[in-house]
């Protein structure tokens, strides 16, 4: 099931154990959300490739 969360709901569950955490599990940390971020932008930019083909197809036909 996928369950969307807010931001502030998010900051709220993580802040406690970030501060508690050493630095290398903040550094894994940081990498999974640079990682997310690439994800993130990827599929934008997928979502809009493919609704620029589709209006394009919808053009030419």
């Amino acid at each position: 099931m996928v369950r969307d969360l807010t931001l502030q709901q998010i900051a709220e569950s993580v802040s406690r154990p970030l501060l508690n955490a050493s630095d290398k599990e903040l550094e894994g940390f940081r990498e999974i959300i640079e990682e997310t971020i690439k994800v993130r932008e990827s599929h934008i930019n997928l979502k809009k490739l493919v609704e620029n083909y589709s209006n394009s197809k919808v053009q030419r036909s």
